[in-house]
């Protein structure tokens, strides 16, 4: 019912995404199945839970790869980003005693985090893209041609990575105001209390800004004039 009204939203709008709702809404529901029979079998065989972290992270840095083709290097780059910030991540947080070392909470958070990460890389790639599409001779205007200097294409990749973590920042300002996230609803449902509830979500939601901000730093690093990122911003005064 919710799928066709979003559909027909769509149709309304004259918007060009009616067939991937529909195959999006069809994909998740075969995967959702299928993770569930997986996810059953890892709790019961630790060691598996390695490998299917390894699966998601495929999948991570290929979804977000392919939304960056017009970048060169973008696939390298992704999984350096995905793998660093996620990696980090969860190495802190289980290094620490801040979580249950189980395997059902490595799958949770590392699916959380590889899954915020990929998302960092692809806003944060796609807004580079753009910028340097926009200003294909970013950097200072040569001596004589007159004219505002560019901005240098690190202002471009600072801009970007900056843009890409607004979502994950106005999600961890907003929780509880706006929305109850699925980490809370979830942990409640389970049958823990309100106050283990919000110290798990919260957790994740540093969790994930973690990452993402590590993500989105390092994939415009390496696709954004990596010599240039540590000079300062032009002056916008001038």
């Amino acid at each position: 019912m919710l799928a066709g009204l979003a559909i027909a939203c769509q149709v309304w709008a004259r918007l060009r995404l009616r067939a991937a709702v529909v195959t999006a809404v069809a994909r998740a529901a075969v995967q959702l199945v299928l993770v569930a029979l997986v996810v059953r079998a890892v709790f019961t065989v630790p060691v598996a839970s390695a490998a299917m972290l390894a699966v998601m992270a495929a999948v991570a840095i290929h979804t977000a790869a392919g939304r960056l083709a017009g970048l060169p290097g973008a696939r390298r780059a992704v999984a350096l980003a995905t793998l660093g910030g996620a990696g980090l991540t969860l190495g802190v947080l289980f290094a620490l005693p801040a979580l249950p070392r189980e395997p059902r909470y490595l799958i949770a958070l590392g699916g959380i985090v590889l899954g915020g990460s990929m998302t960092a890389c692809t806003l944060a790639g796609r807004r580079l893209l753009d910028g340097l599409r926009r200003r294909p001779g970013a950097g200072p205007a040569a001596p004589g041609r007159g004219g505002p200097p560019r901005p240098p294409r690190a202002h471009i990749a600072r801009t970007a990575a900056s843009e890409a973590l607004l979502p994950a920042l106005d999600q961890t300002r907003t929780v509880g105001l706006v929305t109850l996230p699925g980490a809370f609803v979830g942990a409640l449902l389970g049958g823990a209390s309100p106050a283990d509830a919000a110290r798990f979500q919260l957790v994740v939601l540093v969790a994930l800004l973690t990452a993402e901000t590590y993500a989105a730093a390092i994939l415009v690093w390496l696709l954004g004039a990596p010599r240039t990122l540590p000079y300062p911003e032009p002056d916008r005064e001038r």
